[in-house]
């Protein structure tokens, strides 16, 4: 077993000298041994929680890390962080809690190894914005790390067809117009989410889980199992394992987590048809490595890479069907014999990306993956939009989509309330584009996503005969003619504050073009009369992330990044 060094470590801080001795006593309270209160000191974070089954297997995940910890010469201490789940936040005022919740697991994570003087951290991660947020701590503490997603749920069973929980958001809209009935809605409620795990088709979990093998901060192949297998518990030990062969080459985050890393997991979002969340977490992650990488930077990769994998909402396979196929690897595989991933990138492996693709065969016997020279469709499954209705950029994700183009009369809501109202008691005319402002960053404030309101226009049959824009956000499965990221928000007098009923939009997802058919004098002169609405968050958590955060197309991120810092935690 590898003897360390702890002259340069930062748990010496804590452990080493006469003077320590007080903080080495809390150490024996809790059953060290001499040996290993002098071994290194890794934080074994998860985002273990009760309140979805996203998080409920992360527990027993984060006990068999911490044993690949211990057998490695390393002391593994355990500990968890927040969450808010996207699936029961969604549709009200909690939905304004979820974007804010990554901030806060990022600097939970910073404040609990700060605090705490570990030398690395393997994290483990359920629920849409964990993911992220414990990528983020990684870069920001540039301690050696290992990240691991903590695996899908199984897809539930309904007549004999797979189905998720996006399935039972839409027969919301299919029961408001009678397409659905009660007992059918109870029977798909009961069995749609049948196991431990987090959502499972291309959502945002599983979007961010495919990013962290693509990007190298996870092993390979870690993301693949659905949380109840067994498999999951040898990428946990061996996470722990490969976090102590990081102490040992002092390889960091950052090292990993280049521009060109950066663009991998973009490839890999646009492939996969994955969520247009990725577009606000890839440069806020960038943000913490220093590096810049925004939201259209992101948009252009998606631009020209072929969506090769048949993925929900926007195809028919669950995350276990790509799992059986061959997984994120062989999703990494084509893209990169293809030309189309950054081989050179080092990973938490040791080795390149290309070293770890080389043993990497492609699965004749599966229809999940196609080849890049046969794509579903030859560009990207996210596409940005600029224009003069978004100037900083606006998303959509188009897999899926039969129709790119969509011109309409605005129909403006100032909340998502009353959007969904509008949408359920069939307020609305085929052809429209419906607008909901105000759910920005700082308008919302926490940029809610808009599940319940696209759901329930699929579920209606009016997903793709409506367009819906907005300057908050989508959730994973949200499919259909849905704008997102908006910016500039309406809180700050964007365009989008502007609009009025009537107005004609017109949307181009080949050209990546969105425009109000308004001159610049017009603007203006309503410039002029716009007030900004009141938000009634003048306390709390929620009013700190509105005065803090910034714009969508940089991450909606809440401080300067490595590009302000003076030191790192890691060098201590």
């Amino acid at each position: 077993m590898t003897k360390f060094d702890k002259s340069k470590l930062p748990s010496r801080h804590v452990t080493e000298g006469p003077e320590r001795a007080p903080h080495r006593s809390y150490l024996y309270a809790m059953k060290l041994t001499e040996e290993q209160i002098h071994q290194p000191l890794v934080g074994v974070v998860s985002t273990w929680n009760e309140a979805a089954p996203c998080n409920t297997a992360l527990s027993r995940q984060a006990k068999v890390a911490k044993q690949g910890v211990f057998e490695a010469g390393g002391t593994a201490r355990e500990f968890t962080t927040i969450t808010v789940t996207d699936g029961i936040a969604m549709g009200h005022q909690g939905m304004k809690s979820s974007l804010c919740s990554r901030e806060v697991i990022a600097d939970s994570v910073e404040l609990t190894i700060r605090g705490h003087s570990y030398d690395a951290v393997v994290g483990i991660a359920g629920c849409d914005k964990s993911l992220p947020g414990l990528m983020m701590s990684m870069l920001r503490l540039n301690v050696p790390a290992v990240f691991m997603y903590g695996g899908s749920i199984l897809p539930g069973k309904v007549k004999g067809k797979d189905v998720t929980v996006v399935d039972v958001f839409e027969a919301v809209g299919q029961h408001a117009s009678g397409n659905c009935s009660d007992e059918d809605l109870k029977e798909l409620e009961e069995h749609a989410c049948p196991s431990d795990g987090a959502c499972g088709g291309q959502f945002t979990a599983n979007t961010m889980a495919c990013v962290s093998e693509a990007i190298g901060l996870a092993l390979p192949g870690s993301a693949g199992a659905p949380a109840p297998y067994e498999s999951r518990d040898r990428y946990a030990f061996e996470s722990g394992r490969a976090v102590m062969d990081l102490i040992k080459t002092q390889l960091r985050p950052r090292d990993i987590v280049t521009k060109k890393a950066l663009e991998n997991g973009a490839r890999v979002v646009a492939a996969t048809g994955g969520s247009t969340n990725a577009a606000l977490h890839l440069p806020a992650m960038a943000n913490e490595a220093g590096i810049d990488f925004t939201m259209m930077d992101v948009a252009e990769i998606f631009k020209s890479t072929p969506y090769i994998a048949d993925l929900k909402p926007g195809g028919k396979y669950c995350a276990k069907d790509l799992f059986e196929a061959g997984g994120v690897q062989l999703v990494l595989k084509v893209l990169y014999d293809a030309g189309y991933i950054h081989g050179g990138c080092i990973t938490v492996t040791g080795k390149t990306m290309a070293e770890n693709l080389k043993s990497v065969q492609w699965n004749p016997g599966q229809d999940v993956v196609y080849k890049c020279d046969n794509p579903i469709t030859p560009t990207g499954g996210v596409v940005g939009l600029i224009g003069n209705l978004a100037q900083e950029g606006a998303i959509v994700k188009v897999a899926g989509m039969k129709k790119l183009t969509f011109t309409g009369a605005a129909r403006v809501f100032d909340c998502e309330e009353d959007a969904f109202s509008a949408v359920t008691a069939n307020e609305f005319e085929e052809g429209e584009v419906l607008v909901i402002r105000y759910e920005g960053p700082k308008g919302g404030p926490g940029m809610r996503e808009m599940l319940s309101t696209t759901a329930a226009l699929y579920g209606q049959g009016m997903g793709e005969k409506v367009a819906l824009i907005t300057d908050g956000r989508f959730s994973g499965g949200t499919r259909g003619f849905c704008i997102g990221h908006v910016g500039p928000e309406a809180y700050v007098g964007g365009t989008i504050a502007l609009l009025k009923d009537g107005d004609i939009i017109s949307i181009d997802a080949e050209k990546g073009t969105i425009n109000v058919d308004l001159s610049a004098a017009e603007l203006a002169k309503r410039k002029k009369t716009w007030v900004r609405r009141e938000t009634i968050y003048t306390s709390g958590v929620i009013r700190k992330f509105q005065q803090l955060v910034g714009p969508a197309c940089d991450g909606a991120v809440t401080h300067g990044g490595a590009k302000a810092e003076k030191h790192i935690y890691a060098d201590i």
